[in-house]
């Protein structure tokens, strides 16, 4: 049938009426949505080398927090000043100025009474090499975040998580003056409490970013999960629960000293359960304000979660999934054995003080085994349950 001339006038402008508006919307629409796979890919390989990057230099943070900690230096900056303070002394005028204030706290009345500035330094520079890295995480973090969302380089839905991690590393910046202030004034040391709250939020910020850049990684294949049962994956969750219990005990541990007394394995004062377990009333505080309780629970979560990692490990090495599976359940209860051990040996050694290199390991350790802990709680979730048993 012959068009009109009417006709053929409008079948191009129906046509530009339908494509013109889509072209429009598809220039519009983030470069990571328009990119090519291949283009894709090559983004997500970017943006997972920064989160690696990052999470190194937040493992880093908390080793030299552990150092801070360990040579009593962190009470050594009395004042927070989040631009300023990165400018360190640069006079002996700067120098006295700074001592002046930290003789002002009970630490130094009372503690560190007599202290040469050559002495005052030493302490100094771990804090502020401590309070540094801060600012450079959140640098090395918020400036490619940046340049990564404006070209367009991070998957949909990836930016609100990113904005959520450095949201809450700017909330730890805080959490740790508000650690600090706790030691200025009637106290020689930080609350116990507030130590916790900050190594708490470290490593939760470790584990989201290793979470986010395994997620992020080229091999997206869902693992083959054909005998892994539910009880098994709540396994793995309960045990990335546990870790992160023992992080938070540890800091109790380390807050307040507790590490210092009951120098002997496997019995505390002679015994397996010792006395004294309750003397403070109500009841509960002695979980968090009684060395002999706090050292005690320390000692029997490090247990429970070496032998679950061990029995998931097993129960794991014997079932027909995916070798990513069972492959990160025996690197994480390796690092668990080894945590132990390191563990041990720093409680043994102590006299009167952490060893610091011990200290440092056992610390460091802990972010270690709690990366593994959230690698294989990664795989076990990226896997289809296909035959679910009620048991394992």
């Amino acid at each position: 049938m012959a068009l009109s001339r009417t006709q053929l006038h409008a079948a191009p402008q129906a046509l530009k009426g339908k494509l013109l508006p889509q072209a429009l919307k598809e220039k519009h629409l983030p470069q990571a949505v328009r990119a090519s796979p291949q283009a894709t890919s090559a983004h997500d390989a970017a943006v997972a080398v920064w989160l690696w990057a990052i999470a190194a230099i937040v493992f880093l943070m908390i080793i030299v927090g552990g150092a801070t900690r360990l040579t009593d230096s962190g009470l050594s900056i009395t004042e927070w000043r989040p631009i300023l303070g990165a400018i360190p002394p640069l006079s002996a005028a700067d120098w006295q100025s700074a001592f002046a204030k930290y003789k002002e706290i009970p630490e130094y009345k009372l503690v560190n009474a007599g202290m040469s500035l050559e002495d005052f330094k030493v302490i100094f520079w771990w804090e502020w090499g401590h309070r540094f890295l801060g600012r450079l995480i959140g640098l090395a973090f918020a400036i490619p975040l940046a340049a990564f969302w404006a070209l367009g380089w991070l998957r949909p839905g990836l930016t609100p998580k990113l904005v959520g991690v450095l949201a809450l590393g700017g909330l730890q910046g805080a959490i740790g003056w508000y650690m600090v202030q706790s030691g200025l004034v009637e106290r020689v040391d930080v609350s116990q409490y507030r130590l916790a709250l900050h190594l708490t939020v470290a490593f939760l910020i470790l584990g989201m970013v290793v979470w986010l850049a395994l997620d992020l990684a080229p091999d997206t294949r869902s693992p083959r999960l054909t005998t892994l049962t539910v009880a098994q994956r709540r396994r793995a969750w309960l045990i990335v629960s546990l870790v992160l219990s023992q992080v938070v005990l540890g800091a109790f541990v380390a807050g307040t000293k507790a590490g210092l007394v009951y120098n002997t394995w496997p019995l505390m004062d002679g015994r397996l359960v010792p006395n004294g377990l309750l003397t403070l009333a109500p009841w509960y505080v002695n979980v968090t304000e009684n060395i002999t309780a706090i050292q005690f629970n320390h000692r029997t979560v490090a247990y429970v979660v070496l032998a679950l990692a061990l029995w998931h490990a097993m129960s794991l090495a014997r079932a027909e999934d995916d070798e990513r599976i069972s492959r990160t359940a025996v690197v994480l209860a390796l690092a668990v054995v080894v945590q132990a051990v390191l563990g041990i040996a720093t409680l043994l050694l102590a006299h009167g003080r952490i060893p610091i290199g011990l200290g440092l390991a056992h610390q460091g350790g802990g972010a270690i085994v709690w990366a593994f802990a959230v690698w294989h709680a990664f795989r076990v979730t990226r896997g289809t349950v296909v035959k679910a048993r009620a048991s394992a």
